[in-house]
């Protein structure tokens, strides 16, 4: 069951990137339902053990945040038009979603918190 806050949260995302964190949701959640999903820093955060991923939405694309580059590397060396930061993946939604290598950040970054 989803908390009220982070069920909130969801429901007031715009229209136009719904779909986005709604597909990014159902993919951690396959990957890891035992994860435990709350808000911290004002965005869903999906923990386990110590490993955890965020999903947050922007005023103009989605958020999948990690807790460094380590964890996305990999992802930005083989999409280089999607824009990235320093641990995270800014996803519009215009660009496409490649979900195995987006399975692979999140696995990362839950399997190996520290590098």
């Amino acid at each position: 069951m989803m908390k009220p806050e982070v069920e909130a949260y969801f429901y007031a995302i715009p229209a136009a990137r719904q779909e986005v964190v709604a597909t990014l949701h159902q993919m951690i959640m396959q990957l890891y339902p035992q994860a435990e999903l709350d808000m911290q820093y004002r965005m869903p955060t999906y923990h386990v053990d110590t490993g955890w991923v965020a999903v947050a939405n922007q005023k103009h694309y989605v958020s999948l945040y990690t807790c460094g580059y380590h964890h996305i590397g990999e992802f930005k060396a083989r999409h280089p038009g999607i824009k990235t930061g320093k641990g995270c993946i800014n996803l519009k939604v215009s660009d496409p979603l490649p979900l195995e290598d987006l399975r692979a950040v999140v696995k990362h970054a839950i399997e190996h918190p520290k590098g």
